[in-house]
C-alpha cells in the first residue's frame, strides 16, 4: 500500500470561518483501503447547527437580501464559477483525499471532481440565465388585469449527503441551492468528509459572502436530525437511506417544511437475447453494478436475462470479472478498491452468507480477495439461482453484488424489472430499438437507460419513484428545487372594478 499523507486537520465551517465544535469532539476518519486512522473531523452537535442556521439566515437577508439572495443571477454566477476554476486547479488533491477517505479507485474519484467542477459551471449559466426569466408575463383571457411570474430562492436550506460520492453528491445540492439564491447548511456524511470541508475552503478562497454555505460534520442523530426538525430551515434536500429519509420526512412534516429524498433503488437491468455483442452487454452489466464498488443509489443490481442466452453470458460475465483489478485505490489501473467502512464490509458480507443459505448460488466472488489481508475489500460477486422472494432480490445491498434471474419473455421481464419497492432506475439491452422504447414506458423508475447503465449527465434530471423519493436534481429541475414561484397581479383597468354598487356623490 502507497504511503498515506498528513491529512490537514480542519474545524467547522460556520459564517465564513473556521471554528471547533461546541462540546470539542471529533470523529476519526480510517482509510478503509488499510484501516488506518488518517485523522479526524469534527463532531457537530445542535448547538453548531444553531450556529450554522443563524449564519446562514443573516446571510439570506443581510442587507434585505442585496448580498445574495436578492443579487442578480449573474452575480451568484461569478462565485460558482470561480469555485468551478478552484475545483480545477485542485484536482489531483481533492481525488487524493476522496480516495483515501472512501476507498474508491483514484481514477473514479478524479473523474467525479471533473463532474464537480462542470456540475458549478452548469449552475452558474443557469443561474445567469434566471435573470431573464424574471418578470415573465402569464397570457390571460381579460385585458384589465397584467400577470407576471417571479421565481425567488426558497430561504436557508439543509443539505443532508451520502458518503458514495462525497463531494459530487454535495455539489448536485449546493451548486442549484446557491444558484437560486438560497443560503445552504451543508451536512456530509461523517463516514467521508473530506472533501466537503475543502470545499470550504475553497469558498474562504474566493470570497464567498459570510455565512451563504456552512459546512458541518458529525452523526447523522446530533448534526443531520436537527437541520431536518430547524424552524429557521425552509427547505431540506437528502440523499441517503429510506429508512433515513422517512425521519427526515416526518421531522419536516411538523413544520409542513417541503422536501426532497433521493433514496435507495434495486435498479434492473434486462438483456435480450437478441444483443449481437455480448461482451458489450457484459460490459456494461459489470459497470452498472461494480463502479464505485457497487455504491450506488442506482446500480443495476438486479440483472434480468433471456433464457437463450443466460448460459453464455454468465460464463463471459465471470470471465471478464476475474479480470478486475482489486487493489490499493492508490495504484494505477485499480478498478475496485475497497468499500467505504468495516460496516459496510461486514452488510456486504451478511447479504452474501444469507443468499447462500437462503438457496442461491453464489457463482463468483463473495468473499476478500486473497492478496489483500487488510482493507475493507470485497470480491465482485454474481449470484444466481435467485428466487423473488429473496433478501438478495428484494433489499437494496450497496455494494459489488450482482443477483441474476432468467426470463422466457418480454411481459415476464417487465413484470420481474417493476417487482420492487424502489424506482429510481433501469434499464434495458437489445438491438430492436422499437422494443427498448417500449419497455422504457412501461419500467416504473424516474430514469431508463438504453443500451447502457449508469451515464449521470449534469444537464438530465436525476430522481426516483416509489420508495426511492421523490423531486429531480441535476438540469433545469435542480434548480426548480430551490425556487419559489410568485405571482404578481396588477389591476390596469382606469374604471372601477364593478362589483359593489358605488354610493351616490355627496
Amino acid at each position: 500500500m502507497a504511503a498515506t499523507p498528513a491529512i490537514p486537520r480542519r474545524g467547522l465551517f460556520i459564517g465564513g470561518g473556521w471554528r471547533e465544535p461546541t462540546l470539542g469532539r471529533r470523529i476519526p476518519v480510517i482509510n478503509p483501503a488499510t484501516e488506518d486512522t488518517i485523522g479526524d473531523i469534527p463532531a457537530a452537535t445542535a448547538e453548531d447547527v444553531e450556529l450554522a442556521v443563524a449564519a446562514a439566515r443573516d446571510a439570506f437577508t443581510r442587507d434585505g437580501g442585496s448580498a445574495w439572495s436578492r443579487a442578480s443571477g449573474a452575480v451568484r454566477a461569478k462565485y460558482l464559477n470561480a469555485i468551478a476554476a478552484k475545483i480545477k486547479e485542485k484536482i489531483s488533491y481533492l481525488a487524493l483525499l476522496e480516495t483515501l477517505d472512501s476507498g474508491k479507485p483514484k481514477d473514479e474519484a478524479v473523474a467525479d471532481m471533473e463532474d464537480v467542477a462542470a456540475c458549478f459551471e452548469y449552475y452558474a449559466g443557469l443561474a445567469e440565465a434566471l435573470d431573464g426569466k424574471q418578470h415573465a408575463p402569464i397570457s390571460l383571457p381579460v385585458d384589465n388585469f397584467k400577470s407576471y411570474i417571479l421565481k425567488e430562492p426558497i430561504g436557508v436550506v439543509g443539505l443532508i449527503t451520502p458518503w458514495n460520492y462525497p463531494l459530487l453528491m454535495a455539489t448536485w445540492k449546493v451548486a442549484p441551492s446557491l444558484a437560486a439564491g438560497c443560503t445552504a447548511v451543508l451536512k456530509p456524511s461523517e463516514l467521508a468528509s473530506l472533501t466537503c470541508l475543502e470545499l470550504g475552503v475553497i469558498c474562504e478562497e474566493i470570497g464567498l459572502p459570510s455565512g451563504v454555505l456552512n459546512i458541518i460534520t458529525g452523526l447523522g442523530p446530533d448534526a443531520g436530525a436537527p437541520i431536518a426538525s430547524h424552524p429557521h430551515v425552509d427547505k431540506v434536500a437528502f440523499t441517503g437511506s429510506t429508512e433515513t429519509g422517512k425521519r427526515i420526512m416526518t421531522a419536516a412534516a411538523q413544520m409542513v417544511k417541503p422536501v426532497s429524498l433521493e433514496l435507495g433503488g434495486k435498479s434492473p437491468l434486462i438483456i435480450f437475447d437478441d444483443v449481437a455483442d455480448i461482451d458489450k452487454a457484459v460490459e456494461w452489466a459489470m459497470f452498472g453494478c461494480f463502479f464505485n464498488g457497487g455504491q450506488v443509489c442506482s446500480a443495476t443490481s438486479r440483472l434480468l436475462l433471456h433464457e437463450k442466452i443466460a448460459e453464455t453470458f454468465l460464463a463471459r460475465l465471470v470471465e471478464w470479472t476475474k479480470k478486475i483489478k482489486i487493489s490499493d485505490p492508490l495504484e494505477e489501473g485499480c478498478r475496485l478498491g475497497s468499500v467505504v467502512s468495516e460496516g459496510q464490509y461486514e452488510k456486504i458480507k451478511k447479504f452474501v452468507s444469507t443468499a447462500r443459505a437462503e438457496g442461491a448460488t453464489i457463482l463468483y466472488g463473495g468473499d476478500r480477495p486473497k492478496h489483500l489481508r487488510k482493507g475493507f475489500f470485497i470480491e465482485p460477486t454474481i449470484i444466481t439461482d435467485v428466487s423473488t422472494s429473496m433478501q438478495i432480490w428484494r433489499e437494496e445491498v450497496f455494494g459489488p453484488v450482482i443477483c441474476v434471474k432468467v426470463f422466457k419473455t418480454e411481459s415476464e421481464a417487465v413484470e420481474l424489472a417493476n417487482d420492487t419497492h424502489y424506482g429510481l432506475a433501469g434499464g434495458v439491452i437489445s438491438d430492436d430499438l422499437e422494443r427498448c422504447e417500449r419497455i422504457a414506458k412501461v419500467i416504473q423508475s424516474g430514469i431508463v437507460w438504453i443500451n447502457c447503465s449508469q451515464p449521470t449527465l449534469v444537464q438530465a434530471p436525476w430522481g426516483g419513484n416509489k420508495r426511492s423519493g421523490f423531486g429531480r436534481e441535476l438540469g433545469e429541475w435542480g434548480l426548480e428545487n430551490y425556487l419559489s414561484v410568485k405571482q404578481v397581479t396588477r389591476y390596469s383597468s382606469d374604471e372601477l372594478y364593478g362589483w359593489y354598487q358605488r354610493p351616490s356623490k355627496l
